[in-house]
């Protein structure tokens, strides 16, 4: 068996709340992808890495530099890296794949490592409820959303997002800090339900925020990533086993 591991870690949230902690939050981040390149086979990011991202033609957001020269670091020396959109960075478009040699994903991957079926998504959108968001999602995945967005100056387009993302984070408070125990966690429901129709071993979701390891009836395993405001937290797999882990505990 190789020795060789997928690492997996999403829901960043550069650029939030300040310029400082972002900061001190991104070099951690960097510290982390070093501390695993020596065996990493595969780095999975899960969505929400950056609070907010939007691509013009020859513009692309300011700052987090560190975190974008550490993953072309990475790629340069062979080791994939796969780029998942979540909900703050829904509007991805090539400058990954193009600067920085990233696979970035669009849609659920469901894939295979060392036998086990992974089931992989940022999450938002997924399951029961929450049908507000999920016409909104719609409406801002449109090419025409996006067409008219970018018509606005990048200095105020990015001024709004901003303010967007805070005023968010005031209406939504520390919900996502508890477990609302397992018949309200709405990716456990959906995970519960994918299971009636395909075969997985591992659902790998962001976007909860709560670092989260449930049984699903017996037959799979949820894993929620948590985030990297509190937590730090991470999964591994070693080809056998996956393992919810803490960076600097």
């Amino acid at each position: 068996m190789s020795s060789k591991k997928i690492y997996f870690a999403s829901d960043f949230h550069l650029g939030v709340p300040s310029k400082e902690s972002s900061l001190k939050r991104e070099k951690t981040v960097c510290r982390w992808l070093d501390s695993i390149k020596h065996d990493a086979a595969a780095i999975y990011l899960v969505g929400d890495i950056f609070d907010f991202w939007y691509e013009y033609k020859y513009t692309v957001p300011k700052g987090t530099v560190r975190l974008l020269g550490k993953i072309a670091e990475l790629t340069d020396a062979g080791i994939p890296v796969h780029f998942f959109i979540g909900n703050h960075d829904l509007w991805m478009k090539d400058y990954f794949t193009d600067e920085l040699n990233v696979t970035v994903h669009h849609q659920t991957l469901q894939t295979t490592f060392g036998g086990k079926k992974f089931y992989i998504s940022h999450g938002d959108g997924l399951g029961p409820g929450d049908n507000w968001y999920k016409l909104l999602r719609t409406i801002f995945a449109s090419k025409t959303c996006q067409w008219l967005f970018s018509r606005l100056h990048p200095n105020l387009a990015f001024y709004i997002a901003k303010r967007s993302s805070k005023r968010r984070k005031v209406i939504t408070g520390d919900s996502d800090e508890k477990f609302l125990g397992n018949e309200n966690e709405w990716l456990f429901l959906y995970s519960r339900e994918v299971l009636k129709t395909t075969q997985v071993d591992y659902f790998i979701f962001g976007h909860r925020h709560l670092p989260l390891d449930l049984d699903v009836d017996g037959k799979a395993r949820y894993i929620n990533l948590g985030e990297w405001i509190n937590y730090n937290t991470y999964a591994v797999f070693d080809g056998e086993n996956l393992e919810l882990k803490k960076f600097e505990a």
